[in-house]
């Protein structure tokens, strides 16, 4: 190597894959990003958005001072004058208002830095606020909910063990493109060709034939929206059969037979019109599934993001424990992480809650202590006490990310106040008075809480920091942490005891948290100073990771049911089930509906500033078959205007057979047409905002999920400008 060469080794943070990389670097300039072939996990594997670590880490347009509007524009301010205005202006809305003025958003990107997600636990309770909200139910809420309803914790979360199953059923997701989700599994394409080649089956349920679905042996275009149908026909065809084969979990399962009571109107030939998918070809997919030596049903975004997506994601489940497949090899299983967050929390007596209270306005109930997104927006506009009047928002751009963006947009510049801890000016934190900019990931170091929990085999890692925080700068941490200490303090609270309080946790930092898990969770080393068990110097010995093998059964043992049982049948998902009853009689929407995508290139709107990543085809498009092209007179490559309830956007068509007929396809993230951000490359490739189509009034009524899919649209040929 040249002089001053070296090569740091990391885990990747930008999605959930966790992909192990090398970064080459002379002196302290990136020379290279490429795969850690000695990565016991991912093997060398990498995806195109690796490369946006560095864009990232080099984007003169990411902040790195913090930054407050005035009427002649923004102006770098220090820390010290940014942490002590937030904190009084934030503790002056809540002497004047209560504690429930002032709101909380964590932002996806949250779940990848350990930091951020163990201090913004500690800021939430100095915040002392109930307005709590996230990217969780936009996403995968329903999923969570089901856990905590059937298993008893909302972290207890199957992943299907994709390396050693007979049989994949995968629906509403595209894990080639999203490199898995809650199913970190990186080479996912990979592995899915290993599944074949082995002699083993891939099923896609969804509405496009996505890259996922080109590598199967079957596709099933269903209708959107369609998935509780299909798998309540699912169970019900093998209860009628006689197919159900609980084995050994039938010792620790409570109620199979209501179960299947309550799902004797979900015949197949009851569902085909809801599902469009013929009743002989539900059948025999059920009797394949439940006849593979093992299987495992897989569940995503587009089974959550929809009118019954609790339902589709229980079915999931239940499907999963009806076979036998639920906790043995090449079904879906429960890793065992080093770091094990459903045994810690636990034993502190969290494992998580459901509808203890309802939102202000609408009504709909909350999660784990957060309200949906899909309120927010009217929760800042409607008057009267506990109305928001000033917010905080934590790696989040949820003007693009949740339902009506355009009205939350709206609502955002009506607030007292308003706090961004961001990278970014970008179309949600412009609205700050105040934006306090972290670090980056090559700055900080990481260890993935959360990811380890939802792997397909365990692992464990450790990555340094590559580069030193520089001079003057804050990790988020350190933000949230002082900001909950000052606001404590301006509201006049804390004392000695909170004093001691934030110097030990400033003294830990997450680094001396983690090692503390790692110390005391399943595979530590305890508290013997030389026991052979996990540690974190360990890990920091170990760049590339450790293999600790693959997944395991673990029930009836980590069950977190009041019974240590399977609850198989929810009283409360069971009273839903009469939602989807009267679903079956109702009409079919005989116009388009809309459903979202992703792309292999882009995971979250920030990304969308790496030229890298943006440039070459336009990838912001709507796409659509070609017979509903043709009924409306329109061509492929010619802009349309997409009309929703809540606002129109105009997109170049791609016309496609992928496409099921009657639906049609706009990826998210994009919408960068905003005045005010500072997103140069951004700017320049806007494309438009999925979410100035969706509609914040149309939610999953049981759990609040905003309803992503099958969204009523009229698409029709763009009006030229100046008309």
């Amino acid at each position: 190597m040249a002089d001053g060469a070296r090569t740091h080794f990391r885990t990747c943070h930008l999605c959930e894959a966790m992909c192990g990389i090398a970064i080459d670097l002379e002196g302290d300039r990136i020379v290279a990003i490429r795969g850690d072939k000695d990565d016991p996990f991912s093997r060398g594997h990498v995806c195109p958005k690796a490369v946006a670590l560095q864009d990232v880490h080099e984007d003169q347009d990411r902040l790195r001072r913090p930054l407050r509007r005035t009427a002649s524009g923004w102006e770098e301010v220090s820390w010290e004058a940014a942490l002590d205005e937030a904190a009084a202006r934030l503790a002056a809305v809540q002497a004047a208002h209560g504690r429930n003025a002032v709101a909380f958003y964590q932002g996806n990107p949250v779940v990848h830095n350990h930091g951020a997600i163990l201090f913004g636990q500690l800021f939430q309770r100095s915040l002392g606020s109930r307005s709590r909200y996230s990217a969780t139910s936009v996403d995968q809420l329903p999923q969570m909910l089901a856990s905590l309803l059937m298993f008893g914790h909302q972290l207890l979360l199957p992943i299907p063990d994709v390396d050693r199953t007979d049989f994949l059923l995968v629906l509403g997701a595209n894990p080639v493109v999203s490199n898995g989700s809650i199913l970190t599994a990186p080479g996912i394409e990979r592995r899915l060709k290993e599944l074949r080649s082995r002699g083993g089956r891939l099923v896609v349920v969804d509405p496009r034939r996505t890259e996922t679905a080109a590598l199967a042996d079957q596709h099933l275009a269903i209708r959107p929206g369609g998935d509780a149908f299909l798998l309540a026909a699912l169970v019900h065809t093998l209860a009628s059969e006689e197919r159900l084969r609980l084995g050994r979990l039938a010792a620790f399962t409570d109620g199979l037979d209501p179960l299947v009571e309550a799902l004797r109107p979900f015949s197949p030939e009851a569902v085909a019109g809801r599902t469009g998918i013929d009743a002989a070809t539900i059948r025999a997919l059920a009797r394949d599934f439940a006849g593979a030596p093992s299987a495992a049903a897989y569940g995503r975004v587009g089974t959550c993001t929809q009118e019954f997506g609790a339902l589709a994601s229980w079915l999931v489940n239940v499907l999963n424990v009806v076979t036998g497949n639920l906790d043995r090899p090449g079904g879906a299983m429960f890793p065992n992480p080093a770091v094990d967050l459903v045994a810690f929390a636990e034993r502190i007596g969290r494992r998580g809650h459901f509808d203890k209270s309802r939102s202000r306005v609408r009504g709909l109930p909350e999660f784990g202590g957060e309200w949906p997104a899909a309120v927010l927006a009217e929760e800042i506009e409607a008057p009267g006490a506990g109305q928001v009047r000033a917010l905080v928002t934590s790696a989040g751009n949820p003007v693009l990310s949740t339902p009506n963006g355009a009205r939350l947009d709206r609502a955002l510049a009506t607030l007292d106040y308003m706090v961004s801890i961001d990278l970014y000016l970008n179309e949600t934190s412009r609205h700050a008075q105040l934006i306090l900019p972290p670090t980056f990931a090559l700055e900080r170091s990481h260890y993935d809480l959360v990811f380890h929990a939802l792997a397909v085999r365990d692992t464990a890692k450790f990555s340094e920091p590559l580069f030193p925080a520089p001079q003057g700068s804050l990790h988020d941490w350190q933000i949230l942490l002082e900001l909950g200490a000052r606001i404590e303090r301006a509201r006049g609270e804390g004392g000695v005891r909170s004093w001691l309080t934030q110097r030990v946790l400033s003294a830990l930092g997450p680094d001396g948290l983690v090692a503390l898990l790692l110390r005391f969770g399943p595979r530590g080393a305890g508290l013997l100073p030389f026991g052979r068990g996990l540690t974190l110097g360990r890990l920091r010995r170990s760049p590339h990771g450790i293999d600790l093998g693959p997944l395991e059964p673990s029930l009836p043992r980590r069950l977190s049911t009041k019974t240590r049982r399977i609850e198989l049948a929810p009283g409360r998902l069971l009273e839903d089930l009469k939602r989807l009853r009267l679903a079956l009689d109702a009409p079919v929407n005989g116009g388009l509906a809309l459903i979202g995508r992703r792309e292999l290139r882009s995971n979250n709107s920030w990304m969308h500033n790496s030229e890298r990543l943006v440039k070459g085809r336009e990838r912001c498009t709507l796409l659509m078959h070609p017979a509903d092209a043709a009924a409306r007179g329109l061509r492929d490559a010619e802009r349309v205007q997409v009309l929703s309830r809540v606002g129109s956007v105009s997109v170049p068509l791609e016309v496609s057979d992928e496409m099921r007929p009657g639906v049609v396809s706009l990826p998210h993230g994009w919408g960068h047409q905003r005045a005010g951000v500072r997103l140069a490359v951004a700017s320049a490739r806007p494309g438009v905002s999925f979410n100035d189509l969706t509609d914040e009034t149309l939610v999953d009524p049981f759990c609040g999920t905003a309803r992503l899919n099958d969204l009523p649209v009229e698409v029709t040929a763009a009006v030229p400008q100046g008309r």
